[in-house]
């Protein structure tokens, strides 16, 4: 993925800069946030009404991959960064990993039951969106569900990744431009949530589970 100015090249850098900090800090973390552990527990129960096998896109060091093993489903991690699909792959033996681009994924048509594009869409420039939906339209079979994660905000481009010594280029999402993605993506939203600033972040979150028309 890359940010307006093309960074494809310095977000793969950064995030295998810090491959072994999230490998270390985001399991920590994830198990004190319990509004995204239900809306993954609701993604989850979604995509079993359906069938197994889910793409975590961006998935990182595989911080959520045992939260989708342990609820029956088939995780598949795709990363743009090397190092962050090593760290996955030694933590996470019995997955697969794959590193990859949102907006080229290694996955046939309609083969697979949901998407989770979790803080990971928010590296995408608006000019690089319509691509990665259809991306993600192409190979989620009808019925199947997308859940997004995403910092909410202005639609703006901000610096990220400062505070942990690196920088990239992260967007902020409104609630509407989510909803206006999937929709033209051919998605139909099915569950919405947000959740106020906290601990480890700056600004309210927001969560949106659709399903594939």
């Amino acid at each position: 993925m890359r940010g307006v100015d093309g960074s494809t090249d310095e977000l793969r850098r950064a995030h295998d800069t810090i491959a072994e900090f999230y490998a270390e800090k985001l399991p920590e973390i994830y198990a004190q946030l319990p509004v995204e552990q239900a809306v993954v527990d609701l993604f989850c129960t979604l995509v079993r009404g359906v069938g197994r096998s889910v793409a975590d896109v961006g998935c990182g060091p595989g911080a959520i991959v045992p939260y989708l093993v342990a609820r029956g489903l088939e995780p598949h991690g795709v990363d743009l960064s090397p190092e962050m699909v090593r760290a996955a792959s030694r933590d996470h033996p019995d997955v697969p990993f794959t590193v990859a681009d949102v907006r080229g994924l290694p996955f046939a048509d309609a083969s697979l039951d949901g998407v989770l594009g979790w803080y990971s869409l928010m590296y995408l420039a608006p000019s690089d969106r319509p691509r990665a939906f259809a991306e993600i339209t192409r190979v989620v079979r009808p019925g199947g569900y997308l859940v997004v994660g995403y910092k909410q905000g202005d639609d703006s481009r901000r610096r990220g990744g400062r505070r942990i010594g690196v920088e990239f280029d992260i967007y902020w999402y409104s609630q509407e431009e989510v909803e206006r993605r999937v929709t033209d993506a051919g998605f139909r939203t099915v569950f919405r949530a947000d959740r106020p600033a906290g601990e480890w972040d700056e600004q309210p979150q927001g969560y949106l589970i659709a399903q594939r028309d």
